[in-house]
Order: C-alpha cells, then sequence, then structure tokens
C-alpha cells in the first residue's frame, strides 16, 4: 500500500488532492464562523445583540446565508460578456485558495513546503488584482468599472509596501520558507523571541497594509456603498457575488496566517516548556483576526486621496528605510544578533 502512494501516478495524486481536501474542507467551514464571529464583534461594539435567529445563539446563520446565495436567480447585466463575467469570480476564488498550498500549520504539516514559498504568496496575491478588474469591466457599467480601477490601484500600492516589509523578515532569517521563519523565531525566550519584538514598527505596517490589501475597513474604498454603490461587484448576485466574498474572506484569514507566521512565531509556544502545535497557530490567527474584526468597528473610513497617500508617501518611504537598518543590524550583528537569526 504504501509503495501505491509512493510510486504510482494515481497514489500521488489521491494524496495530493487528500491533502488539498485537508486544508480546503476546514477552512472553507471555518470562514463561516470567521463571518459570525466578525459580526458578532461589530455587533457588540455596538451594543446590539448581532445574528442570534438561526441555530443556536445564531451559529447557524452564515450557512443561511450562502444557502439564500446559492438558490438565487444569476441575473446578467445587459451587454455584460457572460464568460468574463462569470470567470472572474472563479479567479477571485481560486486565487485566494490556492495560496494556501504553502501555508505550514505545524512543523511539516503543509501542503507544499517549498524554498521560495514567500516569493509564491506574493505572486499569488498579485494575481487577486485580476479577478476585480475582469469584474469591474464585464459587468458593462460605469459604477463597477471605476470601483474594479480604484481597487486595482489600491491593492498594487499595498503590496509594495508589504513586500519590503516581508524582505526584512527573509534578511533576518536567510530564507523565503515559511517553516524556517517559524523555526528562526523559536528561541529560549519564548514570545520575547519572535519577530514582532525586533520588527515592532513593521508589524504595525504590516497589518495597516493587510487591511488595505484585502479591502477590509477602514480602507473598504472599492466597496464603498456611499460612494460607488458597493463597487466592482454591485451587478453580481447569487452565486457569483458568495464566490467573491468566500475569496475576499479567505485573503483576510491568509493575511492573519501570514502575520502570525512572520511575526508572532506559528505553532510556536509563547511560554518555553509548554509543547508546541497546530492549536497555538490557530489560536494565534484568530487573535489577529479579532484585531481586524475590531478594526472594522471603531474607525471611520479613509478617503481615497488619504489611502493613497498613506501608502506612497509614509509607509513605502518607511518599509524602504526599515530594509536598510535591517541589512546593516544583520551585517554587523547589532542588538545581540535579534536581527541575523541565520548566523
Amino acid at each position: 500500500m504504501a509503495d501505491f502512494f509512493s510510486n504510482t501516478y494515481l497514489g500521488i495524486a489521491l494524496v495530493l488532492i487528500g491533502q488539498v481536501l485537508l486544508v480546503v474542507v476546514p477552512l472553507l467551514v471555518a470562514l463561516a464562523f470567521l463571518m459570525y464571529a466578525d459580526r458578532k464583534v461589530w455587533a457588540a461594539v455596538q451594543m446590539r445583540r448581532g445574528p442570534n435567529v438561526v441555530g443556536i445563539y445564531g451559529l447557524l446563520q452564515s450557512f443561511a446565508d450562502f444557502l439564500k446565495y446559492m438558490v438565487k436567480e444569476v441575473v446578467f447585466p445587459a451587454g455584460a460578456d457572460r464568460f468574463v463575467f462569470l470567470l472572474a469570480p472563479m479567479i477571485t476564488l481560486v486565487m485566494s485558495l490556492i495560496a494556501w498550498a504553502v501555508i505550514p500549520f505545524n512543523d511539516g504539516w503543509v501542503v507544499s513546503n517549498i524554498n521560495v514559498a514567500i516569493l509564491y504568496v506574493f505572486a499569488i496575491s498579485s494575481l487577486e488584482v485580476y479577478g476585480v478588474i475582469m469584474g469591474g469591466w464585464a459587468s458593462n457599467s460605469k459604477y463597477p468599472f471605476l470601483g474594479s480601477l480604484r481597487s486595482a490601484a489600491q491593492m498594487i500600492s499595498y503590496e509594495v509596501s508589504i513586500g519590503l516589509i516581508i524582505i526584512g523578515v527573509i534578511i533576518s532569517t536567510g530564507s523565503m520558507n515559511l517553516t524556517d521563519i517559524v523555526h528562526a523565531q523559536d528561541g529560549r525566550f519564548g514570545l520575547f523571541s519572535w519577530y514582532w519584538l525586533p520588527h515592532l514598527p513593521m508589524l504595525f505596517l504590516f497589518f495597516i497594509s493587510a487591511l488595505a490589501e484585502t479591502n477590509r475597513p477602514p480602507f473598504d474604498l472599492p466597496e464603498a456603498e456611499s460612494e460607488l454603490v458597493a463597487g466592482y461587484q454591485v451587478e453580481y448576485s447569487s452565486t457569483p457575488f458568495l464566490l467573491f466574498m468566500i475569496g475576499e474572506l479567505t485573503a483576510v484569514v491568509l493575511m492573519c496566517a501570514l502575520t502570525t507566521l512572520l511575526f508572532f512565531g506559528g505553532w510556536l509556544s509563547p511560554i518555553p516548556g509548554l509543547p508546541d502545535g497546530v492549536l497555538w497557530m490557530i489560536a494565534k490567527m484568530l487573535f489577529v483576526f479579532f484585531m481586524f474584526a475590531m478594526v472594522k468597528a471603531i474607525t471611520p473610513r479613509y478617503r481615497y486621496d488619504q489611502l493613497m497617500r498613506l501608502g506612497w508617501k509614509i509607509f513605502l518611504p518607511m518599509s524602504l528605510v526599515w530594509v536598510v537598518f535591517v541589512a546593516f543590524a544583520a551585517r554587523f550583528d547589532w542588538f545581540w544578533g535579534a536581527f541575523a537569526r541565520w548566523g
């Protein structure tokens, strides 16, 4: 049996399919409860109940919403390119899912442990822009087209600062493999050995850039109902709109996972002596997602010119200066080797 799964094409294919399902199925189920948690946090800040009807404490509300979207009629705008119109949400969902192929949940718990995992995630996240642009263009309407242009400009702008911030972590680690980045944070001081401490300024920049990259409030300008009538997906309904929504939420959770791996030690225990494991990884991701939800609830929306000025005139110079600083700190072994874990 072992030879079948390791030496035959069919066996290898079955193993790969099993690994993919083991990641995608729990992720999709978790998205339903994360959406519920997001709405509950928002409701608690506004001192109201939130979802509380479908299921115990409203736990099944997200599943009811998904079912509603699936049974509704798909409406095509007049003059829309039907093929591109349907392809756009599929690209958005697929790109957000395949990025999880290189995300390790524990030591060895990864679908593909490649040496250029950071580069892979960065490339896939860049391709997600095409789904938004195609959706806005194929709708044959001015509002979604304007929304797609704003979204593309916003996502491209903040990818630059995210890339430079990640370069600082790569310099400290000496590797683009996410597992190696977590191992580099495994020290005798527990949580004080993680990269959040030496790279503390970039942790805040990365978190804010992740909000802008995933179109989360206060940077949800592509979906600003008061300005663009819901932006690039305004002409979408039923299942295609559901795919856009799932793809966007999947990207948010991916950013939570990257924040955990890059700055909070991944699956490492915060207290020396306690065993490491996947539960630490999940707990840290839930904490970062809670921060995403709190920012959505307590911050007002930015103007678009403020958003672009923040990205190009503040975040880009700061992240570029930080890369130079980390390079010197790693080269000359400043701060007791905190920036040169590869040494």
